[in-house]
């Protein structure tokens, strides 16, 4: 290994690297993007919508529900929608909520590979969610947070199979901390139970139930006041769509 002692930082107990400050086993936001998230002026144009979305996206996966709450703003950059947007409530509302969330100096734990990990999954009518959770001193911290807005296919899938596919999405997302490893999945639905139960399984449930046999893990199911992490993301969701 070559290093370049300009670029290294030795015998430090915390280093800002790739916007992220790094130090004590946890992972944050770095102070300088944040502040220029803070100050950021309302968007009045799709690029400049873009560009707010791309500096907040980068740190997603410190908040929970990102693309729900971000969704108001990622709908202003539909392609026929008009250069000159339509700014009302609910982009106020997205754009002061993604604010607030960055500024709160959101901390996630840093992945141990020597502790088990625990996976939540939440599936509602139009959206999925995972979270990635490991227990350390008896207290279970999240590592990082995913949430997706179903595509319009999905939204005409049955209960099982959105909650199956909340299952496949939050491991193909965290595959490689999950793989080869045996972790815990946690949800508040059955949805495996009834796939091993069904005689009538269509192809699509069998194929993600051939995929899902390469990993070992034990499922867990808790209450829906329990899944707090996954499912905030689908009932928000369900709200602004009712609105």
């Amino acid at each position: 290994m070559t290093v370049k002692p300009s670029k290294c930082e030795l015998f430090q107990q915390e280093v800002q690297f790739l916007g992220h400050t790094v130090g004590g086993g946890r992972c944050g936001c770095q102070n300088a993007k944040i502040q220029k998230i803070k100050d950021a002026s309302r968007p009045t144009t799709k690029k400049q919508v873009r560009s707010f979305l791309g500096l907040a996206g980068y740190y997603r996966k410190f908040i929970p529900n990102f693309s729900i709450i971000a969704l108001p703003l990622s709908e202003l950059l539909r392609k026929n929608a008009p250069n000159k947007i339509s700014w009302g409530s609910e982009q106020e509302e997205a754009f002061v909520s993604l604010k607030n969330l960055l500024c709160k100096e959101p901390i996630l734990q840093l992945p141990d590979n020597q502790r088990p990990y625990i996976l939540r999954t939440d599936a509602s009518q139009y959206g999925i969610g995972a979270v990635l959770f490991q227990e350390k001193d008896g207290e279970i911290f999240p590592v990082a947070y995913h949430s997706r807005k179903m595509k319009p296919a999905e939204i005409n899938y049955s209960t099982v199979e959105k909650e199956l596919l909340a299952v496949v999405e939050g491991i193909k997302k965290y595959y490689y901390y999950l793989y080869g490893d045996k972790f815990v999945l946690e949800t508040d639905h059955m949805p495996l139970e009834s796939l091993r139960t069904s005689k009538n399984a269509n192809a699509r449930l069998m194929r993600w139930a051939l995929y899902l046999q390469q990993f070992d893990f034990t499922v867990r199911y808790i209450k829906g006041s329990v899944n707090v992490g996954a499912d905030l993301m689908s009932r928000l969701l369900e709200e602004e769509i009712s609105e």
